[in-house]
């Protein structure tokens, strides 16, 4: 029988949602994690432990399972295992991306170079050393502008500045994060502004060509200082000519990094209005070689009653199946943190979960944990979830429901 290897990350949210896939996939099971504690609790079809810090190990220690456990696909879950999946499969002989592809996806000056080396929209951007004076660039940059560390996820650590002041504010408040972290990291991105209206595209590319499985708005808006993620509604409300050239834009992007299989998860602004018509149409901001993040796929449902894990698998394991996304209109909502401290309480998750179109309420972060906002934090308090005929009901709906809950947070 077909082996199927998925790489799942302890700390991930889609640990279950991608097991039960393979279960109806009805192929052989392989977890690959970072802890052999969590391994024996979520599977019981095969697990071997991995050093996700070290992705050559990591790809060695595959190689090494597959000569006796032979693998027909390895799926990685999240931006720190698509590198080990891409370097495990390229040395098995499976399908791939190349490893320097997906590692660009997960480097944000890599993206950048990779954009602009291929001519394709992308803010003006350059580095600043952490043991750089932030006082010596600030006079030297535009803004508004947005600094970023390299290669944190979830807008962590995104801070919009305006002027020098609030430069040197953000540098110094992401150089704490980075060392708490005690990353590698030794740069911070600096890059314009972009305006417009933020989108997230949500594809699968077969042979460089794109599918798009689901066009999200982000109907509030992403100005900063700090950029946390809220409301994702499908179908997009944006005119089909800009849906289009926003397809193309990430069809392009996604080949210009190297991207030429498997899924993607891309954030885009588009500028239809720019004065300069150089700077019309959709820009890319980030690109990851992997579906949604967090619990955000389970407001998503396709033909024959497929979720999303089980089309990415089916198309790892060779069966693509690309069917059209349900009727009607889909939304969830990342219920954000609005201080840090230590939750305590939560009421009105009945009340919530009975509003109209409201189709669940999932709070995952325990009570007694430490809850930390951005731009420090790197998780969410929770996901609502609603489906209605339209992506307005959707909207109504996330925002009724959000508005009955209420976080006790010391």
């Amino acid at each position: 029988m077909a082996r199927l290897l998925l790489l799942i990350p302890s700390t991930s949210y889609r640990v279950s949602d991608f097991l039960a896939a393979a279960h109806r996939l009805g192929v052989d099971v392989t977890v690959g994690s970072d802890e052999q504690q969590v391994l024996e609790s979520i599977s019981d079809s095969g697990t071997v432990a991995l050093e996700f810090t070290n992705p050559e190990k990591a790809a060695a220690e595959i190689e090494s399972f597959h000569a006796s456990h032979p693998l027909t696909a390895v799926v990685a879950v999240d931006d720190v295992t698509g590198v080990i999946a891409a370097k495990a499969s390229e040395k098995i002989g499976l399908p791939h991306n190349d490893p320097a592809a997906v590692q660009a996806t997960g480097n944000k000056l890599l993206l950048r170079d990779a954009l602009s080396t291929a001519d394709l929209p992308s803010p003006k951007h350059q580095t600043i050393a952490l043991d750089t004076d932030p006082n010596m660039m600030a006079g030297q940059v535009g803004y508004p502008c947005v600094l970023k560390p390299l290669n944190l996820s979830a807008s962590r650590g995104v801070i919009r500045a305006n002027n020098g002041k609030e430069f040197c504010a953000a540098f110094e408040r992401i150089k704490t994060l980075l060392n708490s972290l005690a990353t590698s990291q030794n740069e911070i991105l600096i890059e314009d502004y972009i305006e417009g209206e933020e989108v997230a595209l949500e594809g699968l590319m077969v042979d460089g060509k794109l599918t798009v499985l689901a066009l999200f708005d982000k109907p509030d808006p992403l100005e900063g200082p700090f950029f946390e993620e809220t409301i994702y509604v499908t179908p997009s409300r944006l005119p089909a000519d800009i849906q289009g050239s926003i397809k193309n834009m990430a069809e392009q992007s996604a080949n210009a990094i190297g991207l030429h299989e498997g899924p993607i998860h891309a954030e885009m602004r588009t500028r239809p209005d720019a004065k300069n018509s150089n700077e019309a149409g959709p820009w890319l901001i980030e690109m990851a070689a992997r579906s949604i993040g967090g619990l955000c796929s389970r407001s998503l449902s396709f033909g024959d009653n497929l979720t999303l894990e089980d089309i990415i698998l089916r198309h790892a394991m060779g069966e693509p199946v690309l069917p059209d996304r349900e009727a009607g209109a889909s939304g969830v909502m990342m219920i954000p943190i609005p201080k840090g401290g230590i939750l305590e309480r939560v009421d009105g998750t009945l009340a919530a979960q009975a509003v109209p179109g409201i189709t669940d309420v999932t709070i995952s972060i325990a009570l007694s944990q430490e809850v930390v906002p951005l731009p420090e934090g790197d998780k969410y308090l929770g996901f609502i979830f609603a489906k209605a005929d339209t992506p307005e009901e959707v909207e109504t709906a996330l925002r009724q429901a959000h508005a009955k809950l209420k976080f006790e947070i010391n």
